[in-house]
């Protein structure tokens, strides 16, 4: 969702009308939060290739996007959670149509409940939903899901400049305040029991092309069927918001794809 910026996938909001309305203004987007193919083969490039046998997790998959990308790049089975019902089931329902139904599996589920046995996969995949929990606390609690010497492969909000704008600054202070650079975020790996493999930025146009671009049509549409609703206005209004702070200041902050090794000599779980 809009909180953190940059993703609807994952987020919870306590009103059942403000969350009945995003869901409305988020549907029918090709994305549910910035990526793009080349981003998800160049990270799926930085791990040992998968064979046919091996087991991946999407955690906070939203509509698959990233998801049916990682099924075309190898031959794994996937398991994709979200917590929102109507996205799982539009992944599943192209998975069917792509025949991909026996690979690929859409489950509606909580990411800070997974319930799956220890060590049951080879890689755990999550583009911009990891911060709906912490990153810190995602690849705490995910490592017990790992097989031994398996890989996690995540995108998370960065800093890119230690003295950002005020304006920016001050709406990612209320959006996202655990946000860290990406030096703290690599230490904050290494501390859970990983081994840095590699980390790039998402390019900006991951942002917009199927993310920004898409989301403002929506906004526009969404405004004229609520006419004066304050309610409807603020959820577009938010949206609005951060869209402009990216396009002011997307050279000081952007998600930043970190892939890790899980460490042969940690404990068991």
């Amino acid at each position: 969702m809009t909180a953190p910026p940059g993703g609807a996938s994952g987020g919870v909001m306590d009103d059942p009308r403000t969350m009945e309305l995003f869901f409305e203004l988020f549907s029918g987007l090709p994305r549910q939060g910035p990526g793009d193919p080349e981003s998800t083969r160049r990270a799926l490039s930085l791990i040992p290739p998968l064979g046919p046998g091996a087991r991946i997790l999407d955690v906070g998959c939203g509509t698959g996007a990233q998801t049916f990308d990682l099924a075309r790049l190898s031959p794994a089975t996937i398991v994709a959670v979200d917590f929102h019902a109507p996205f799982v089931d539009e992944l599943n329902a192209k998975a069917t149509r792509l025949g991909l139904g026996r690979r690929v599996r859409g489950v509606v589920g909580d990411m800070n409940h997974l319930d799956y046995p220890p060590h049951h996969f080879d890689l755990i995949w999550s583009e911009g939903a990891i911060a709906c929990m912490g990153f810190d606390a995602g690849l705490e609690a995910w490592r017990a899901l790992l097989a031994p010497g398996g890989h996690i492969a995540v995108s998370e909000l960065c800093w890119f400049d230690p003295r950002p704008p005020r304006e920016c600054a001050e709406f990612l202070a209320a959006a996202y305040p655990p946000m860290r650079d990406i030096a703290a975020n690599r230490e904050a790996v290494e501390r859970a029991g990983y081994e840095p493999i590699g980390e790039f930025p998402l390019p900006p146009s991951s942002w917009w092309r199927d993310y920004y671009e898409p989301l403002l049509r929506n906004i526009a549409a969404f405004r004229a069927r609520h006419p004066g609703d304050p309610v409807a206005d603020a959820v577009a209004g938010q949206s609005e918001l951060e869209i402009e702070i990216y396009r002011r200041h997307s050279e000081h902050y952007g998600y930043v794809f970190f892939v890790m090794r899980g460490r042969d000599d940690r404990p068991p779980a």
